[in-house]
């Protein structure tokens, strides 16, 4: 734990109990803060208390002697219209932040200059950090990972000059967090995300931004339009001594870091071509695999170069990273056949990212169809051997599959990954891939994409586990 002593004797309102929320609550006691804590559910509340969390309905408060609103992220800020606490802290003049502020200001209090690394875009955020964080721990530093991926941020230990925070940052917690000024910022991409919630997509860029703004090594991708204007703007109006170095996964570089043929690249400004440092080699990382995770990889090559490893310690991590369960996650073999969970393609643009990384694919796909179903993807079919369709988007998949692509009817899970074994094994390919890329939310028949790629592993893992036992069945017995 973090424990918030910046607000020590503090009177602080604390909206949210769930996770995250429940971690701040319980860090700002231990710095010394009076917390007074509300959630609109009652079982939240209910745990407060259980945790010695002082439980206070926010609506009848005496907002005049509040220092702080913590609020949390998943409440409107302003779009479409502030939180009623937001509201009340506004109008009697509080400020209102998050639990990544909460860190910051806990940093420069206590370590200014302890390694801080935040990781921001509109997809590869999880990736990414978890890679960062791998690489970094592979080579043997002290490494703590958390934020918008897993563990909340106040639950890490304390910042430390020899300790490395590796924190994913959505758009929501930036929100909160106005003094966020990282060791390194990473801004990989963006494309229009939750325009509901920001207003408009330059305000979903201005909150982005904001931690390479105030990143002493501003890592900016400039493969889109918005990025690279972001880049270009920091390098112009660049503070001094703040350093801002583009990033691409799609193109070769005068300057900065980049991917060429799988390889990773770096050249210094004002050096030539022949002077270009090669880092590492794709070739071989597995969980790599891809265009998008060709950017994931450069960028997280560029974080932990830029903190101090060498190249072969990059390249050591990146081969070893074992990925993060459901997104493009090898689970099982059955002698040639490839069982890859890819459950978090909750939508088609998902799923093309897994549909351009293999072939010869036996396709498990379908479940709560969302706008536009799989018509976008017909540029990946050729890729496919045959599709499996499940859930309540079957009919309207195989009305785009019909006369493109062999398909079959198998309205579940396991009844898809047994029919889709059963015919990886009859191909002739080298590596058949019976792939989990629904482009499909789980609700049907999920409680949630992990719940449903969690089955997949099962059965994936007992399927593989039938085959082991019955070759070793067969070799027990005398001809």
């Amino acid at each position: 734990m973090t424990p918030v002593e910046t607000f020590n004797g503090k009177r602080v309102a604390l909206f949210g109990l769930g996770g995250s929320g429940l971690a701040t609550a319980k860090a700002l006691l231990a710095g010394g803060a009076d917390v007074a804590a509300w959630d609109d559910g009652e079982d939240s509340r209910e745990k407060a208390v259980a945790a010695h969390i002082h439980v206070e309905d926010l609506n009848g408060a005496d907002w005049s002697v509040i220092d702080a609103l913590v609020l949390t992220p998943g409440a409107p800020l302003t779009h479409p219209e502030p939180h009623w606490t937001a509201k009340l802290a506004r109008a009697n003049g509080v400020e209102i932040i998050g639990d990544i502020e909460l860190f910051c200001r806990e940093r420069a209090a206590r370590a200014a200059g302890a390694p801080f690394v935040a990781i921001t875009g509109t997809n590869g955020k999880s990736t990414t950090t978890a890679l960062i964080a791998h690489i970094l721990r592979e080579a043997g530093r002290e490494v703590e990972l958390g934020g918008n991926i897993g563990t909340p941020i106040l639950e890490l230990s304390p910042p430390d000059d020899s300790r490395i925070h590796v924190i994913e940052c959505s758009s929501f917690q930036i929100d909160l967090a106005p003094s966020i000024a990282p060791t390194i910022g990473v801004l990989l991409n963006l494309t229009p995300d939750h325009i509901d919630r920001h207003g408009t997509m330059e305000n979903y860029a201005a909150v982005k931004e904001r931690v390479v703004a105030g990143a002493e090594i501003a890592l900016v991708g400039v493969d889109d339009a918005y990025c690279h204007a972001i880049g270009a703007r920091l390098m112009e109006n660049a503070r001094e001594g703040q350093r801002v170095i583009p990033v691409s996964a799609v193109r070769g570089l005068d300057w900065g870091f980049y991917v060429e043929d799988r390889r990773l690249l770096f050249r210094e400004a004002g050096r030539g071509p022949e002077e270009t440092e090669f880092m590492a080699s794709l070739a071989g990382a597995r969980a790599l695999r891809g265009a998008h995770n060709a950017q994931n990889a450069v960028f997280a090559a560029a974080a932990c170069w830029e903190l101090g490893l060498e190249d072969e310690e990059i390249a050591r991590g990146l081969q070893s990273f074992p990925g993060l369960p459901h997104r493009m996650e090898e689970v099982a073999r059955r002698g040639r056949v490839l069982f890859v969970n890819d459950s978090k393609a909750t939508n088609a643009d998902a799923a093309a990212k897994a549909l351009a990384s293999f072939k010869d694919i036996y396709w498990i796909v379908g479940g709560k169809p969302k706008e536009g179903g799989v018509e976008s993807l017909r540029e990946f079919f050729p890729r496919i051997a045959k599709a499996y369709l499940i859930g309540e988007a079957s009919e309207a998949f195989a009305r785009t599959l019909e006369g493109v692509l062999p398909y079959e009817y198998c309205g579940t899970l396991p009844v898809a990954t047994e029919f889709a074994a059963r015919d990886a094994a009859l191909s002739e390919a080298g590596e058949p891939v019976v792939l989990l890329s629904p482009a499909c939310a789980s609700y049907d028949q999920f409680a949630n994409f992990e719940k449903r790629g969690d089955a997949f592993r099962a059965l994936a893992q007992e399927l593989a586990q039938e085959r082991e036992a019955s070759l070793s069945a067969s070799k027990g017995v005398s001809p």
